[in-house]
């Protein structure tokens, strides 16, 4: 049994396999996860769990160089978007807004969408995955 780090296998799996560039998603309940990718759906119940419980685990896991956002985020949601740029003020992180149907047409390329429980507007977040060496 892992000691650590993320439990969730479909998970675990998933960022094992990325590589520099590569993304996945972090998503509400409501996300639409395009055919072609991976969800890995760990939405039990409205709020549970949240996004951005999900967002930090995935990320105290993974190297992220770069985050997309809907623009939409900034006016519909902006505790979450604080708790966002909260989350990665201190990674050298850049951050990319688009429209949210820009973002939801992006999925298509990530890796695997999670999905959770959340119930709050545009609470959406595509991670691309940095480099670990230099």
């Amino acid at each position: 049994m892992k000691k650590n780090g993320i439990l969730n296998s479909e998970i675990s799996r998933i960022l094992s396999y990325m590589g520099h560039t590569d993304c996945i998603a972090v998503g509400d309940c409501g996300l639409p996860v395009p055919d072609e990718t991976e969800r890995i759906d760990l939405a039990l119940a409205f709020g549970i769990p949240t996004f951005m419980q999900t967002l930090k685990v995935v990320a105290d896991d993974m190297k992220i160089e770069k985050i997309i956002l809907a623009e939409e985020i900034k006016e519909n949601n902006p505790k979450i978007l604080h708790e966002i740029e909260e989350l990665f003020k201190d990674g050298n992180v850049e951050t990319e807004f688009v429209s949210h149907s820009q973002l939801k047409e992006q999925t298509k390329n990530c890796k695997a969408v999670i999905r959770t429980g959340e119930t709050t507007p545009y609470a959406n977040i595509i991670l691309q995955s940095g480099c670990i060496f230099s």
